[in-house]
C-alpha cells in the first residue's frame, strides 16, 4: 500500500500539516457552532468550510512512526492452504452504551468470524470503562482504547494511527460522523481500504445537526457506504456521495431473542419492580429519547387512550429529552403510569411484559427496536418513515401510521387494545418474516463478502 507522502521531509513541511490537523479538529467545532448562531448568511459558511476541508485533504499526521509492513507480508493474513484469506476488519465506533450500532457491531464481530472475518474494535474513552467497552471484552473482542481529554483533542489523531499500525487491518470500518471524519483527516482512509457505515443522524441539537454535514466530506471519500435504508440512501447521495457507492444492508436479530423474557416469573417480577399491577395493559418503547424518536406525540396518544383494564407506557432508554418528557408526561396527567427504565444492559425483559411495542419516530434506519417486537412475538405500532415500511408491511406484520400523527398513533394502539387477535395475527406473520429475512449470519456473510470485493477492488488498484 502507498504510505501518503513518505518522500516528503522537512521541518516545515511537518509544522504546516502539524497545523492542518490541529486547525481542522478546531475547524469542526467552529461548523457545528455555525447553525447554532443562527446567521442568516450559514450557508455559505458552511460551504466555505466544506471547501477548506477539500482543499486541506490532510496526509497522516507527522511525527510519528508507521510501520510500512503491507498485509501481504503480515503472517496473520496469510490463508492456510485450500482455505480462503481470512480478513481483519477495524471497526472504530463511539459508544458508551449498548446503542443500535453498537449492538450491530457486536453481533456482526461474533457471527462474522464464521464468514472469514477477525474484529477490531477501536473506541473512544473518557475516564472509566463503560457499558460498552465492557460488553466488548466480555465477547473476548480485541478492544482498542482512544483516549481523548476533550472534544476536538488532536491527541486522538496520532492514536488512531497507532492502532492502525497495530491492527494492520484489511478492512478500516467508520460508524457515524466523528469516526468517519477523524479517520479521514488523519490519512486512514488513504492507508488503508475504508468502508463507511452510515446509521442515520440524531438531532441533538442545531449545533448536532450542523456537525452531521461533515459528512458531505468525509463520506465523499469511501469506497463503499454501506447504510440500513433506501431512504438513508437518497439521504447520502444528496450530500454528494455517489450512488454506485452506497449500499443497503437491513439490521439483523438473533433467532429466539425475546423468549426468555416470557418467563412468568421474572415477568412478574420486573412488574412488581416498577410497580405495573399484573392485570394492567403494557405500551413499550425502546430508544434514545431524543427529538427525532418523537417520544412527545406518543405521551399525547397515550394520554388519549381509553382501556378498560389499567394502562401503563416503559420507556427504555435514555437521553437529551428525558427531563423534558418527564414534565410532559406529568403535565398531561399520565406520570402514574408512565416507567422511564433508563438505559439497561437489554430490553429483552421488558418486551416479556408488553402487550405492544411503538416506534413514533421522524426518522429510522432499520431499527433494531422493530426487529426485537418481531422476533419477541409483541405487536408493533410504528410511524411509516425511512426503513419501516421495507420490513413490514401495514395491516400484515405491523400497523403503520404517519410521523408526527398523535391522533392516528392513538387510533393504530386502541386498534390493537380493542382486537387482541388481530394483534397476534400481525406478531405471529412478524416472527416469520423476521427469522426468513434478518438472520446475523446471513447478514455477516452480506457484509464479509462485500469486504473481500472491496479488498480485491483495492488490491487491483495498487
Amino acid at each position: 500500500m502507498d504510505q501518503a507522502n513518505n518522500g516528503e521531509s522537512g521541518g516545515e513541511h511537518l509544522r504546516l500539516v502539524q497545523r492542518d490537523h490541529v486547525v481542522g479538529l478546531n475547524l469542526a467545532g467552529w461548523f457545528g457552532a455555525i447553525l447554532l448562531a443562527r446567521n442568516s448568511g450559514w450557508h455559505n459558511l458552511a460551504r466555505t468550510a466544506l471547501s477548506w476541508l477539500r482543499r486541506a485533504d490532510c496526509a497522516p499526521f507527522p511525527g510519528m512512526s508507521v510501520p510500512s509492513q503491507s498485509r501481504e507480508s503480515n503472517p496473520a493474513h496469510r490463508a492456510e492452504a485450500g482455505q480462503p484469506q481470512r480478513l481483519r476488519l477495524l471497526a472504530i465506533l463511539e459508544a458508551t452504551s449498548i446503542t443500535g450500532p453498537a449492538k450491530n457491531l457486536l453481533q456482526f464481530a461474533e457471527f462474522g468470524a464464521s464468514s472469514g472475518v477477525d474484529t477490531h474494535i477501536a473506541t473512544f474513552v473518557r475516564g472509566a470503562d463503560n457499558l460498552f467497552t465492557k460488553r466488548v471484552e466480555e465477547m473476548g473482542i480485541p478492544l482498542h482504547r482512544i483516549p481523548e481529554q476533550r472534544a476536538f483533542d488532536p491527541a486522538v489523531l496520532r492514536r488512531l494511527l497507532e492502532v492502525a499500525a497495530e491492527v494492520q487491518p484489511d478492512i478500516l470500518q467508520t460508524h457515524a460522523v466523528k469516526s468517519h471524519f477523524l479517520a479521514r483527516l488523519a490519512g486512514l482512509t488513504k492507508r488503508y481500504p475504508w468502508v463507511a457505515f452510515h446509521h442515520g443522524y440524531t438531532w441533538t441539537s442545531r449545533k448536532t445537526r450542523a456537525y452531521n454535514e461533515l459528512d458531505r466530506w468525509s463520506l465523499r471519500a469511501a469506497r463503499t457506504v454501506l447504510t440500513v435504508s433506501k431512504p438513508f440512501r437518497d439521504e447520502l447521495a444528496a450530500k454528494g456521495v455517489p450512488l454506485e457507492r452506497i449500499e443497503v444492508v437491513h439490521n439483523a436479530i438473533a433467532a429466539g431473542w425475546g423468549l426468555g423474557g416470557r418467563d412468568p416469573m421474572h415477568a412478574a417480577q420486573l412488574r412488581a419492580t416498577w410497580r405495573i399491577p399484573a392485570e394492567a395493559k403494557v405500551l413499550l418503547i425502546v430508544g434514545r429519547l431524543s427529538l427525532e424518536k418523537d417520544h412527545v406525540a406518543l405521551l399525547r396518544a397515550v394520554a388519549g387512550l381509553a382501556c378498560s383494564q389499567p394502562l401503563h407506557l416503559v420507556i427504555v432508554g435514555d437521553g437529551p429529552e428525558r427531563t423534558s418528557l418527564e414534565s410532559l408526561a406529568a403535565d398531561l396527567g399520565i406520570n402514574e403510569r408512565v416507567h422511564f427504565a433508563g438505559q439497561q444492559p437489554t430490553a429483552e425483559p421488558f418486551y416479556g411484559i408488553a402487550d405492544i411495542a411503538v416506534l413514533s419516530s421522524r426518522t429510522e434506519g432499520s431499527p433494531n427496536a422493530l426487529l426485537e417486537a418481531m422476533s419477541a412475538g409483541v405487536p408493533a405500532v410504528a410511524t411509516r418513515v425511512g426503513g419501516i415500511p421495507e420490513i413490514v408491511e401495514d395491516g400484515v406484520t405491523a400497523l403503520l401510521v404517519p410521523p408526527g400523527d398523535a391522533d392516528a398513533l392513538r387510533a393504530a394502539m386502541q386498534r390493537l387494545l380493542d382486537e387482541p387477535t388481530l394483534g397476534a395475527a400481525l406478531a405471529s406473520s412478524a416472527s416469520v418474516i423476521v427469522q426468513e429475512r434478518h438472520h446475523p449470519a446471513s447478514r455477516a456473510s452480506r457484509l464479509a463478502d462485500r469486504y473481500h470485493e472491496v479488498l480485491e477492488s483495492w488490491d487491483r488498484r495498487a
